[in-house]
């Protein structure tokens, strides 16, 4: 768990990508040569994003490399990056050219303000994320931003043995999305890649639970081809690899901005559920982080 210790550690709130970019371009140089393949690099003119390619691909999983946070306004108030949860007290770090931050957020549940604890004014513009607090046992880890540097680290383990296949590092997953049309372009076009899947995290709910295994979402906000969906349920089972269905009528991923562009991908979003989402707290079973590698390797031999 020490890489997924690492990434969930790097302050890369949707927009400020950069640093876990360069994070993983430093792992894939130093890594590659001891992979069973090694991958032909796609950094330039993605802005932030990332392409890995191995091989003659015929699938591409993506992985959003940001995580939710804060932007800071004026006089120490704050607004939101995608949708974080909410609580007076949760500690906040960041830095700004005077120095480095870690301060106290504020919730005014009259005015419904959200502003930080400082000892001074924080420089507009100053991004602000939960302070790391990666933790573990026998069972779970629980920790900040395992959405979605769990999707990330997913993609690093299968990068070890994969020989063909694209992984693709997008941005702004969280607030919006931006760069899953620019690489879906680049994959199609240029690879004549035209499969999907989304390494992502989702949630433990009434019919989803701890410990089950990984998450095939049939729908979301959106649905993919159920052809397509019905085809890696069949895959799985042949494998007898432990999975869960989820069925969701709101919430969405790379996946709905997939659907969204110009070409003809399929795709199906397939994660590990967690609970308290979007919060510091952030809890995933390590039995569904196995089953989860387990699936992505089998489905990029069979796809």
């Amino acid at each position: 768990m020490e890489l997924l210790k690492k990434l969930c550690e790097i302050h890369a709130p949707s927009g400020e990508e950069i640093s876990m970019k360069e994070f993983i371009l430093k792992y894939v140089n130093e890594k590659m040569n001891g992979w069973k393949s090694q991958p032909v690099i796609v950094a330039d003119q993605i802005q932030d994003s990332l392409v890995l390619v191995f091989g003659k691909p015929r699938l591409a999983v993506f992985a959003h490399m940001d995580s939710i946070g804060f932007t800071v306004r004026y006089d120490n108030k704050l607004v939101r990056i995608g949708s974080p949860v909410i609580e007076s007290g949760f500690v906040l770090t960041g830095r700004d050219s005077i120095g480095n931050i870690e301060c106290k957020l504020k919730y005014d549940e009259d005015t419904k303000e959200i502003s930080v604890d400082y000892d001074r004014i924080i420089e507009r513009g100053t991004s602000l994320v939960y302070k790391s607090n990666f933790r573990e046992d026998h069972e779970f880890v629980l920790s900040q931003y395992i959405d979605n540097r769990l999707g990330v680290y997913n993609c690093l383990k299968l990068a070890e043995t994969l020989e063909n296949g694209i992984i693709a590092f997008s941005c702004w997953e969280e607030h919006g999305s931006g760069s899953v049309e620019v690489l879906s372009k680049l994959i199609y076009e240029k690879y004549k890649v035209s499969q999907a899947l989304i390494a992502d995290i989702t949630w433990v709910t009434e019919g989803v639970f701890h410990g089950k295994g990984v998450v095939i979402s049939m729908r979301d906000q959106f649905i993919p081809r159920q052809s397509y969906i019905r085809k890696i349920m069949d895959i799985a089972d042949k494998a007898k690899i432990k999975y869960q269905l989820e069925v969701e009528g709101s919430g969405s991923s790379d996946g709905g901005y997939l659907q969204r562009t110009a070409f003809p991908f399929d795709w199906c979003f397939i994660g590990a559920p967690e609970d308290g989402v979007h919060s510091p707290n952030e809890k995933v079973h390590k039995g569904d982080i196995e089953s989860m590698l387990d699936i992505y390797k089998l489905l990029f031999e069979k796809l």
